[in-house]
């Protein structure tokens, strides 16, 4: 087989590939003895007919077909190595020569990964960002683990207060019309935690047990049905229960009923490392991105629509999958949200061009760098990939393909890259 590359032009690549007669013949041969049970001719047990015969009664290419789909892989793949290119797209192919006795000659096109020119990438110079745990951020933390441990008590005695959780039925309408989505019974609202139209919880505070409220509020010019938006519409409230939150008392029992400690002074210093290990991860994260984006910024690259294409894809179904577990499909979520999948990949696209772009630098920088996935990095990974998926390190390894560790691996010199970049960046 020979191949020969007849044009490059930008990150498109043609192949003209040719397959020898002898090996097309070994091809049509064996795409006979496949398919010959197939054909019934007269005279001829099924499975029995010669080979001439079937080409005399249904044509001479009968099975070239077949024996395209044989030989082009293999002589696609041999042309890929041959020439270093790696495609990120299903090539287009054409024949270009197909005739008996003769070889036959291929065209593909395909989309290959870009040359990046790398920029400044050593010495970056970003602000560096820092978190610093204060004793208010430990404070609200314990107060968060005290309103997630309070009881809820109904109240008869008051009217609705900032705080209070209501039990309330609702109808919404717009010039005396209902709308879609407008009309709820027993509905559970915090008064203050933000989760209706802007001026509709505030309406009800003040008000007491089975009062029924009209509230009146405008829907927000951005707000994600555009039919509602920027329009005012009035609500028929029925408040059905008040209820309140009842705090624990912050002291050594409360630091055994919601912790393992015996007291608050043990939680409060727990609760401080914690925040700290957090806030020393949201720095160590950002700082890399700040001397990653720049390092990106530098770079001069035309990223193959076919590869944004693909990461769309990944983000699509990452998307889906996330909205399972909202008890959501994603055709529900187009049909809540009035868009369309169109809308929703062309939203991802910005992203995902990032995506694609940075993680096109970061590879050609590890290149360049030398920066390796070694067998001990990859065990620690299959490790927590068998821990994440509570299965057998052995399992893991077993059902693994090779597609899947070069994803590994890459993943592990990505991270290695950007961890490289920060180390020989000017951080001030």
């Amino acid at each position: 087989m020979n191949s020969t590359i007849t044009k490059k032009e930008g990150n498109t690549v043609t192949l003209k590939l040719e397959v020898d007669t002898k090996k097309f013949e070994k091809a049509v041969q064996k795409s006979y003895i496949k398919n010959r049970g197939r054909f019934n001719i007269p005279g001829f047990r099924k499975g029995k007919v010669p080979r001439k015969i079937i080409e005399l009664n249904y044509g001479e290419g009968v099975f070239y077909e077949d024996a395209i789909n044989m030989v082009f892989p293999e002589a696609y793949e041999a042309a890929i190595e041959e020439h270093n290119l790696e495609p990120v797209d299903r090539p287009e192919i054409d024949i270009e020569e197909l005739e008996k006795g003769k070889p036959v000659v291929f065209i593909a096109e395909v989309t290959v990964k870009p040359e990046v020119e790398l920029g400044e990438y050593k010495g970056i110079e970003v602000e560096k960002v820092e978190y610093n745990v204060t004793e208010e951020d430990i404070e609200k933390e314990i107060k968060n683990i005290q309103e997630r441990n309070a009881r809820i008590i109904e109240v008869e005695d008051r009217a609705a207060k900032e705080g209070d959780i209501l039990t309330i039925d609702y109808k919404g309408s717009i010039d005396g019309e209902q709308f879609e989505g407008g009309t709820a019974e027993n509905q559970n609202l915090e008064i203050g935690s933000g989760r209706f139209i802007p001026g509709f919880e505030d309406q009800l505070i003040g008000k007491n047990k089975d009062e029924e409220v009209e509230v009146k509020v405008t829907f927000p010019e951005d707000y994600q049905a555009e039919d509602l938006a920027g329009k005012e519409a009035t609500f028929e409230v029925k408040i059905h229960e008040i209820k309140e939150k009842e705090l624990p008392e912050l002291d050594d029992e409360f630091a055994k009923d919601v912790s393992e400690f015996d007291t608050l002074d043990e939680l409060k210093n727990d609760t401080k490392q914690k925040l700290e290990e957090q806030s020393e991860n949201k720095e160590k994260a950002e700082n890399e991105n700040n001397v990653v984006e720049k390092v990106v910024e530098n770079a001069e690259i035309d990223v193959p629509e076919a590869m944004v294409e693909r990461q769309i894809d990944n983000e699509v179904n990452d998307f889906s999958y996330r909205l399972q577990f909202q008890g959501l499909n994603i055709d529900k979520y187009f049909e809540l949200t009035n868009t369309t999948m169109e809308d929703l990949r062309e939203q991802m696209k910005e992203n995902a061009e990032k995506v694609v772009k940075t993680d096109l630098v970061l590879e050609t920088i590890g290149k360049k760098e030398g920066i390796e996935a070694t067998d001990e990095e990859v065990e620690e990974e299959l490790e927590k990939m068998a821990k994440q998926y509570n299965q057998e390190v052995e399992k893991i390894k077993k059902n693994i393909k090779d597609g899947d560790l070069d994803y590994i691996k890459m993943g592990i010199i990505k991270r290695k890259t950007a961890e490289f970049l920060v180390e020989n960046a000017k951080m001030s």
